[in-house]
């Protein structure tokens, strides 16, 4: 007979980056405090899970969020492992949205009158046409399955390197009979429920992970 395993898979608790909308990739950003009430309500929820083995990537915020999670479980081994790593955004990383929004626009917006392809704006107009495009461009580098930030990651490439862990894993929960818990983040998770949920590309890409909650899958070895 199969014995069914789990993975409780949870995104880190937010960071001062988070909450002020700035690209954070692999900048090594802290906990806020809402992030480690985050970390806590976590811990709540997963108190009686049976844990017997747990995973977060090399980043502060994650560990520190699986820290948490653990106070309420005996000893646990932890591996820490740079497949679960954010996505890196490059030479974005420590810029805000609102920031890349308008370089990017007013870029677009230069390029469009270069080519004639519209013409001069001015005031309120120019204003929102500007902001439109930048939000456009901000979108594609966020929603994007291919497109790389310059100096930085696609998600495509993420998940390359997430598959290659979700490989491993799988290896040690049919070896060793464990549940595991996995502290990763926000584009690091895309690819994982994309192959426990069975989802589309496109579907990854428009999935949200909560601060505060867990994804539970089992595994029958």
């Amino acid at each position: 007979m199969k014995k069914e395993l789990k993975i409780y898979l949870f995104r880190h608790g937010r960071t001062f980056y988070n909450e002020r909308h700035i690209f954070t990739g692999w900048k090594d950003a802290r906990l806020s405090p809402r992030g480690i009430q985050d970390a806590k309500v976590i811990a709540r929820k997963l108190a009686h899970a049976k844990i017997d083995l747990a995973f977060s990537s090399d980043l502060s915020r994650a560990k520190l969020t699986l820290k948490e999670v653990l106070r309420k479980h005996p000893p646990v081994k932890v591996i820490i492992d740079r497949r679960l790593r954010e996505r890196s955004y490059g030479s974005l990383e420590g810029k805000s949205h609102q920031h890349y929004i308008l370089d990017e626009g007013k870029d677009s917006y230069k390029t469009l009158l270069h080519w004639h392809k519209i013409d001069h704006l001015h005031g309120k107009e120019r204003v929102a046409f500007v902001k439109a495009l930048g939000e456009a461009e901000l979108r594609i580098v966020r929603r994007s399955y291919f497109v790389s930030p310059p100096k930085g990651e696609s998600v495509k490439m993420v998940e390359k390197r997430v598959n290659s862990f979700i490989k491993d894993l799988l290896s040690i929960m049919k070896r060793d009979k464990v549940n595991v818990a996995i502290s990763a983040h926000g584009n690091s998770i895309r690819p994982f429920r994309k192959y426990f949920e069975h989802l589309s590309i496109q579907e990854m890409m428009q999935l949200e992970q909560p601060f505060d909650s867990y994804f539970e899958y089992t595994v029958k070895v």
